[in-house]
């Protein structure tokens, strides 16, 4: 009986002991189960945010077709102000995305998916600050040249910080050694008649290079914008190669002067082949144009 009576209290010893294993075990469990599960969602993290910003900019794209006006066989484009006025809703859902993306995300993006960013940020922030006067307004300089100028007004944020229009082009998009890429000048759009057309499409990094031709073609065969005057044996140029262009001579492809750049559109800039001789001989005379500050609008 001593052995029994000895034995009987341990069994419900063992029974409590068993349950405890059990209970830690189980408990054991479900911490290795959080672990692996806070794991997984911090490993995703980095992919999360790679995927962040949609670089096909969709939503800009379906603006801009809905809205840009292609003129004189492609040549040139009005924008319909007044459609983008009623759909502003949708622009600043898409300039509210441009303004979240964080700047060390941005760093780690190809040139051609920042370049196409910074261009298209470019774009809709000058349609937005059009949109602030609209339809009073002529020429999107009627904001002012000192107070209220339009590309020193920081009336936009990009990454995290107070922005402006001229930010963006010269501190960004043009500085010496990071893009060096002229065709830049026939992608961004002031807002008005004499600046390179606004495209009906949203630039893309896959196809940036190829956009960035058709840009560059559509300008130069622009005859109200640059042609080969024959009877004065000059060449009447944009403004914009007088204000820009150094940037012409950067190296890019091998171009060290504006003159091989002028070469390279001979054929659009003039008819006959003695005259596209001449250009592609370098050392034409240059005037240029007096530029068109008008609002580009269809109305």
């Amino acid at each position: 009986m001593r052995s029994v009576d000895a034995r009987s209290p341990a069994l419900p010893q063992r029974k409590d002991g068993r349950a405890r294993h059990l209970r830690t075990t189980a408990r054991t469990a479900a911490v290795a189960l959080r672990s692996w599960v806070a794991l997984l969602v911090f490993s995703a993290l980095p992919l999360a945010a790679t995927a962040a910003f949609e670089h096909e900019h969709t939503a800009w794209s379906t603006l801009l077709q809905k809205h840009v006006v292609l003129r004189d066989a492609g040549k040139s484009s009005a924008v319909s102000y007044a459609g983008f006025a009623r759909d502003r809703s949708q622009l600043k859902t898409y300039l509210g995305a441009l303004s979240a993306v964080p700047e060390s995300e941005f760093n780690a993006w190809s040139k051609p998916q920042q370049l196409a960013f910074l261009i298209n940020a470019y774009n809709a922030f000058t349609i937005e600050k059009v949109l602030m006067r609209y339809p009073d307004i002529r020429s999107i300089r009627d904001f002012g040249k000192l107070i209220g100028n339009p590309w020193k007004d920081r009336f936009f944020t990009l990454f995290g910080r107070d922005a402006t229009l001229d930010g963006i082009e010269h501190d960004m998009i043009r500085v010496a050694g990071r893009y060096d890429d002229p065709r830049i000048h026939f992608a961004v759009n002031c807002a008005s008649i004499g600046c390179p057309m606004l495209r009906e499409e949203a630039y893309v990094a896959t196809r940036l290079d190829a956009q960035f031709d058709e840009q560059a073609l559509r300008f130069m065969s622009d005859r109200t914008r640059n042609r080969y005057d024959t009877s004065a044996r000059k060449l009447a140029l944009s403004s914009i190669f007088d204000w820009y262009g150094k940037d012409f001579a950067r190296g890019w492809k091998g171009y060290t002067s504006l003159d091989q750049w002028l070469a390279r559109y001979a054929d659009q800039l003039a008819d006959k082949p003695e005259d596209r001789a001449a250009i592609r001989g370098g050392g034409v005379p240059v005037t240029f144009l007096d530029y068109d500050w008008r609002l580009n609008d269809a109305r």
